[in-house]
């Protein structure tokens, strides 16, 4: 019974595990460049579940569920069209390169702004790279044009082309905010004609609102099962050990 009680754990604490995910991608929807995640989990089995009971037989070998790893769905999302002209949408697998105070971060999130400086910054302040450095306008530089290829330009000349980061294993990469990547690795800059900047536009979230909305219901649905399911497992064990004690010697 005890060991009944364990794999149903294993199984809650998967679930709540999952749930966890749903939730954020749902709390997302709304989020430009976000990717959706997704949990893997897999089956582990306890070679030995009690010294007493099951010595090193494997046909009674009790499955538990192990929470593997959380993966990054790195599909494209959505391009939304809008009449602000910093905002860029990448046609391709490439990533925005950020200037954080943590360091480089990647994203594909292209909602862009100038700050009071003139520098083209993230919503959050950071600077946007080019592969010479942020990108800086004067202010008396009108007619923001950002080409295919990366190269922004005013009506003073080109002001430098953004730098397009990609990685061969995006996997590696490791959410650090709702839109934002560390590298684990080396990305390689996008060479010109492997992708493109649409400008006014921007990438969506990528979550697919009705199949996450479908999925927190099953989990719910799942979760409250297995706690009513352990539950009488208690009043199973209670029971058992209420009439024990009525029992005489």
């Amino acid at each position: 019974m005890e060991n009944a009680q364990l794999v149903g754990l294993s199984r809650q604490m998967a679930l709540r595990r999952e749930l966890e995910v749903v939730a954020n991608n749902i709390a997302n929807l709304g989020t430009a460049g976000f990717k959706s995640e997704q949990v893997k989990f897999s089956e582990y089995l306890m070679p030995v579940a009690s010294a007493e009971i099951f010595p090193n037989n494997r046909d009674k070998r009790l499955s538990y569920v192990e929470d593997r790893a959380t993966w990054q769905d790195f599909s494209a999302g959505p391009i939304q069209i809008t009449n602000n002209q910093l905002d860029l949408a990448i046609d391709g697998e490439a990533f925005f390169a950020i200037q954080t105070p943590e360091g480089v971060r990647y994203t594909r999130n292209g909602q862009f702004q100038l700050d009071t400086q003139g520098t083209l910054v993230t919503n959050e302040g950071y600077p946007v790279m080019s592969t010479s450095g942020p990108i800086q306008f004067a202010d008396t530089e009108t007619a923001i044009t950002v080409g295919k290829d990366g190269t922004v330009s005013t009506d003073q000349g080109p002001r430098g082309r953004l730098l397009l980061t990609t990685f061969g294993d995006p996997q590696s990469l490791v959410a650090t905010g709702s839109s934002m990547f560390r590298a684990e690795g080396i990305g390689a800059e996008l060479a010109p004609g492997q992708g493109g900047i649409q400008q006014y536009a921007v990438e969506k979230s990528n979550v697919q609102a009705v199949v996450e909305t479908t999925r927190l219901v099953e989990l719910t649905r799942a979760y409250s099962t297995l706690a009513q399911m352990m539950q009488r497992g208690d009043e199973l064990r209670r029971t058992a050990i209420e009439r024990l004690g009525d029992v005489t010697a």
